[in-house]
This record gives C-alpha cells, structure tokens and sequence, in this order.
C-alpha cells in the first residue's frame, strides 16, 4: 500500500473516488426512503434500486465508450453529466414527482456503466500490473469503510431538510471527483479506432472473456455464485428474528461485514501475489459460504463472528475478480472486458435477490442457507483448484503506454 500510495496520481485517484462514494451510498439509500414517504409503498421504494440495476445493463455500450475516448476525460465529463443529473431531484416535491427519482436512479445506472468500466482501464494506464492488486484492495477497502457511515448520514439529513439537499451534496462529491481526476499528471494517448463492424466491437469483451480459458473460468463460476448470494438480502432477516433481535439489528451485522470487508480490502493484494486471483476468488466465496451455513444455527455469537469474516470473503472476491479482468486483458479492450464481466455479475445477482424473496414464503430459510453454501462452496473449489494459466486468448492491438508519475 505504501509503495501504491507513493504514485501521486493513485493518491488523488483514491481520494476522489472516497469523496464520491460517500455521496453515491448517501443517496441510494435516501432515493428510496424518499419514494416510501411519498408513494407510502415498500414495493415501489425496492423498484428504486431495481431501476438502478436496469440503467446498468448499459454495461457493454458504455465498455466501448470507455475503449473508444482518453478515460480520464470520459469520466470527468461523466462525474459533470452525474453532478446535473442528481440535481433534477431538487424539483421532487409531491407524489406527482416520484417519477423523477426513477429517473434519476436510471442515469446514475448508466453514469456508472460508463465511469467503472473507464475506470478499470486508467488503472491499467496509472499503475505497473503488480500493484493492480493493491490498487483494487485499497478502493474495496475506502469504499466499504464509507459504506458503514454514508448511507446514516443521508438518511439523517433527509430527515433533517429534505431530499433537495442529500441531493446537493452527491452532485458536490461528484465535482470533487472530477475536480481530483483534473488534477492527475497522467498523459494519455487516445485509444486508435479499430475497423469492426459496429456488433463485433460491442461483443469484444464478451468474446475475450469466452476465449480466455482463466476469464471464462472465473466470469462463470462467480455468475454461478451470484445466482444464490443474493438470497441473503431477505433471509438476513429471517436470521435476526430467530437470535431474538429486532429488525433495527440488521445495521450490526452489516457494520461488522462492512469492518470484515474493510480488513479484506487491506490484505487481498498479498493473497492475490501468493495464490493467484482465481483461488483468491474461490476462497473468498469459499469464506462466504462457510459463514451461510453458521447462519443457520441458532447463535447470536456464532452469527455476529459469521459477519466479519463474510465481509472478508466478499472482498477477496471482488479483489481477485477485478484484478484477474485487468492483467489478462489487452488495454485497448480493457473497458468492454470489465462491462461485460459487470453485466454477468449485475443479472445474476438481481436475479438471485428477486429469486430469493420469492422463496423465502415457500422454503425455511435455513434449507435456503444450506443451498447457498453448497453452490458457494461448490464454485469456490472449483475456481480454487483452477491453474493459473497465461492469457490464451487472441490479444486486440495495444494502445501506445501512458507516461506515470510517482
């Protein structure tokens, strides 16, 4: 971390992406407190952040821009297009306008399948593939630690003044972030165009990750995974009224993942040099899988040590994953690579959170838990026994290197 934190640019690049995470968490959760207040329906307050996974699935669009334009540019211009876009909350006043929330929820959907994929690429520019890792670990790490404090501090400023200005400070964060980017010494070039069919650059990504035996070994299994972890976002709850706690405690468990998550972050990049991103990975879901399991008994102790140490999981996870997509990917591919890996990951999931509400009327929840730990555990070996072979894959032209500053 320390040599990671010597590259000025890394530095800022951190500091900025804090900054904005702080105000993305604050209003997510805000957006839809505020269409419960004013629709008074719990379903329509869920559809907020259903509406949000639909504005990702602009994913490999978004991947091409990300190959196709200076990535720093694309995302300042992106943080500036964000900052406007989350003001039209400002115009929210009565239930007439909940419309505009969806909206909102929408653009930030496909603000995000622009910047993360943009993002992705800058780092393989700013930094040496062995620090990839750190660079990955160090933003898991800043953002899950934000995660614990921004989603309280949004909902106490809406109580205390309203939407309007929760909103005001995300578009704030967001300029803070540009603000940072603008100020990186890195030089890039502009990415050459290739001469593809229109569908042919779209699907680059997809087609990298099928041809590339580690990408497409990894991208299924976690898809696989996702297909059950988000059960947990219902059958949580289930959880905690069966320990004899009340609803309310579900902010314990999540800080003491969110603390679990913080200390992965912190210590991914080494296991990451030692093992290997795909048994990294597989461990991570192997942790998670494991602590669904102890969810199933009746302890209070066994579940608060279960949380910590599936934050811990899930860090690794995303660590190894991101990691794997970036040193086994040409740049010149490297946005459309990442958007295609999100979009597997994003319908997985979502799918698994709907899935998993449905069957939680119909099936006890600890046969539920069973299930997510055998497929968790079930991916985690097989991705954990994978070789950690060198990227077969037929490599797109590069683009000419960035100029680094420490």
């Amino acid at each position: 971390m320390r040599k990671l934190l010597s590259y000025r640019d890394a530095r800022l690049l951190v500091t900025g992406q804090t900054l904005s995470a702080f105000g993305d968490f604050a209003l997510w959760i805000v957006m839809a407190v505020w269409m419960k207040q004013l629709t008074g329906s719990n379903a329509r307050a869920g559809l907020v952040f259903f509406v949000l996974a639909v504005g990702n699935l602009a994913g490999p669009l978004g991947g091409l821009v990300a190959d196709r334009v200076k990535r720093r540019t694309l995302m300042i211009v992106t943080d500036f297009a964000l900052a406007g876009v989350v003001l039209l909350l400002l115009f929210v006043h009565n239930r007439g306008d909940a419309w505009l929330i969806y909206l909102v929820a929408f653009l930030y959907g496909v603000g995000g399948a622009v910047f993360f994929p943009a993002r992705s690429a800058l780092l393989r520019l700013m930094l040496p593939d062995e620090l990839l890792a750190d660079a990955n670990g160090m933003l898991s790490s800043t953002q899950q630690g934000i995660r614990l404090v921004a989603p309280a501090a949004g909902v106490g400023l809406y109580a205390l003044v309203g939407g309007g200005p929760v909103a005001i400070v995300d578009a704030a964060t967001f300029l803070a972030s540009a603000f940072f980017l603008g100020r990186m010494h890195l030089r890039e070039e502009k990415p050459r165009p290739e001469e593809q069919h229109f569908v042919e650059e779209v699907t680059a990504g997809f087609r990298h990750v099928w041809r590339t035996l580690p990408l497409r070994q990894l991208v299924a299994g976690v898809t696989v995974a996702l297909l059950v972890v988000g059960f947990s976002e219902t059958l949580i709850f289930y959880v905690i009224h069966r320990v004899g706690e009340p609803p309310t405690f579900f902010w314990v468990m999540a800080t003491l993942q969110g603390v679990g998550a913080i200390a992965g972050g912190l210590t991914a990049a080494p296991i990451v040099r030692r093992l290997g991103e795909l048994k990294t990975a597989g461990i991570g879901l192997g942790l998670f899988g494991v602590c669904s399991l102890i969810l199933t008994l009746p302890s209070l102790g066994l579940v608060l040590f279960a949380f910590p140490v599936a934050g811990v999981g899930i860090a690794w996870l995303i660590v190894g994953y991101g990691t794997a997509l970036q040193t086994r990917t040409p740049l010149a591919i490297q946005g459309r690579v990442s958007a295609a890996a999100d979009l597997f990951a994003t319908i997985a999931q979502t799918t698994s959170i709907v899935t998993g509400a449905a069957l939680s009327v119909l099936v006890d929840y600890r046969i539920l838990f069973v299930v997510m730990a055998a497929v968790l555990c079930g991916t985690a070996i097989y991705l954990a026994t994978r070789r950690e072979a060198m990227m077969t894959a037929e490599v797109a032209p590069l683009e000419a290197p960035a100029t680094m500053e420490a």
